[in-house]
């Protein structure tokens, strides 16, 4: 298990842009399976972006082309780059991730660590 903090979350207009940064602590971050997460209230946590260790990516389909996930193994940092924003963007992120994992993951039960989350607000 590793620990991680999300930040870089916050009030933005529409059609505006947030980064969201997810340090993880630890020497074993570059084996770690990474995503990112999101929740509003009453909802289910959805899967928005996540990278593998072999830097494949994958992306929900309400993001493709708006957001980037990328990750910086010598920092422990995993960031996803939020363009274009709406309020249905409006959520809790979540970094999340999962030791050993090789290729992607798209659902919360395969993660095995959780930062606390940053909230996202899109004001129309």
């Amino acid at each position: 298990q590793v620990q991680l903090a999300e930040s870089g979350g916050g009030l933005v207009q529409a059609g505006g842009s947030l980064r969201l940064s997810c340090v993880a602590s630890g020497r074993t971050f570059s084996i770690y399976g990474m995503g990112w997460f999101r929740q509003a209230p009453g909802k289910e946590r959805d899967f928005i972006a996540a990278i593998s260790r072999s830097f494949s990516t994958s992306y929900a389909d309400s993001v493709k082309g708006r957001f980037t996930i990328s990750r910086d193994n010598a920092k422990n940092t995993v960031s996803l780059q939020m363009n274009s924003l709406q309020p249905e963007d409006t959520a809790v992120y979540y970094c999340a991730g999962k030791r050993t994992g090789w290729g992607i993951h798209y659902i919360p039960a395969d993660y095995d660590s959780w930062g606390q989350g940053t909230q996202v607000t899109v004001s129309s």
